[in-house]
C-alpha cells in the first residue's frame, strides 16, 4: 500500500511538472506573440527638413500603413538653407513644411533649434539626440553614416554612434528614463565610396509607396522646388504648374537600384519579384546599438 502511495504521488508529480512545463512555454509564446503585435517605434534622424524624406520616406509611409509609430527629427532648423531667405522666417517656414510632410504619411516630425550648418558633435546635442530616442521607447533608430560631403550630415551621425549605447546608461541625461536595451541602429543608403562603401543589410521595396515619398517631399517646398534647383543652376527647368512640377520631382527624385541592394532585395523578397523593383530604400546596420539576427531584421522591416 506504502508503495501504491508513493508510486501515486509520483506520478502526480510528473503530471505537475508537465503542466508546469506547458503553461511555461504557453506564455512563454504568448510574450513573443504579444512583442510581435505590438506597434514597431521607429525614429529617424536628418541633419536636416527633409533628409528623412528622402532616404527613409517610403518605408516610413509603408510602416505607418501597418500601424507603427514613426517619428522624424531634423537635427538642425534649416535656418541656412536656401538663396534668398534666412534666419528665423526660414526655420519657421522649414519646420512648417516638415510637420506638413509627417502629417501626409501619418508620422511625427521633429525640428530641434540647431541652426543650420553649424552643428558640432557637442554634448548638448548628443543629449538632445538621447532624449528624443528615450522618449520615443524606440525599437529602431535610423540616420546617416558619418561621411558625407555636408558637416551637418556628418556630424549627425557621429551623434548617432555616440548616443548608441549611451541611451541605457542612467547617469547620462538623467532628466529622461533610461531605454533598458539599446536599440537597433541602422543607417540610411549613400552613395560614398572611402572609408568603406555602404554595404545594405535590408532594401525595401518602395515602387508601391513612391507616390506618398513624392508626397512628403513635395511639401517641402523651400527645398524640392528652390533651395535644391538652386544649387544645381537648374531653378529655371522647374515647373510653375504644381501638378508638372510635383511630376518633375518625382523624375528627379527617381534612382536606380544598385547592384548591392538589388542583391539585398533578393534575399528579401525572392529574384523574381526583386528583377521587378524600380524604386528601393536600403539600410545598413550599425555595430554600436543591439546587433540583430535575420528574424529580428524581419520583424522591423515587417514587408513582403
Amino acid at each position: 500500500m506504502l508503495r501504491d502511495a508513493i508510486d501515486f504521488v509520483s506520478l502526480l508529480d510528473r503530471h505537475a511538472m508537465i503542466v508546469i512545463a506547458l503553461a511555461a512555454a504557453a506564455l512563454g509564446g504568448s510574450a513573443a506573440t504579444a512583442e510581435a503585435q505590438q506597434p514597431l517605434r521607429i525614429i529617424a534622424f536628418g541633419a536636416h527638413p527633409d533628409d528623412c524624406d528622402i532616404r527613409a520616406g517610403g518605408t516610413a509611409a509603408k510602416w505607418a500603413a501597418l500601424g507603427h509609430k514613426v517619428r522624424f527629427v531634423a537635427v538642425t532648423n534649416g535656418d541656412a538653407g536656401h538663396q534668398s531667405e534666412g534666419g528665423g522666417a526660414l526655420a519657421k517656414r522649414r519646420r512648417a513644411e516638415a510637420e506638413e510632410a509627417g502629417r501626409r504619411i501619418g508620422i511625427e516630425y521633429i525640428v530641434l533649434d540647431n541652426h543650420d550648418g553649424e552643428l558640432l558633435p557637442n554634448l548638448k546635442v548628443r543629449e538632445e539626440i538621447i532624449r528624443q530616442i528615450r522618449e520615443w521607447n524606440a525599437d529602431l533608430v535610423l540616420g546617416p553614416r558619418p561621411n558625407d560631403y555636408h558637416p551637418d550630415h556628418r556630424y549627425t551621425g557621429v551623434l548617432l554612434q555616440d548616443a548608441a549605447f549611451m541611451v541605457t546608461v542612467p547617469n547620462i541625461a538623467p532628466d529622461t528614463p533610461a531605454l533598458r536595451k539599446n536599440p537597433v541602429f541602422m543607417y540610411f543608403e549613400d552613395g560614398f565610396k572611402k572609408p568603406a562603401p555602404f554595404q545594405p543589410d535590408v532594401a525595401v521595396a518602395i515602387d508601391d509607396v513612391f507616390e506618398k515619398k513624392i508626397d512628403m517631399l513635395d511639401a517641402h517646398v523651400s527645398q524640392v522646388y528652390e533651395w535644391l534647383p538652386w544649387l544645381d543652376g537648374e531653378l529655371e527647368k522647374v515647373p510653375k504648374d504644381p501638378a508638372a512640377r510635383r511630376a518633375w520631382l518625382a523624375d528627379q527624385r527617381s534612382r536606380t537600384v544598385s547592384p548591392a541592394v538589388k542583391d539585398a532585395l533578393t534575399k528579401w523578397y525572392g529574384a523574381e519579384r526583386a528583377a521587378k523593383v524600380e524604386q528601393a530604400e536600403a539600410f545598413e546596420v550599425c555595430e554600436y546599438g543591439s546587433r540583430p539576427d535575420e528574424n529580428t531584421l524581419r520583424r522591423l522591416f515587417p514587408f513582403n
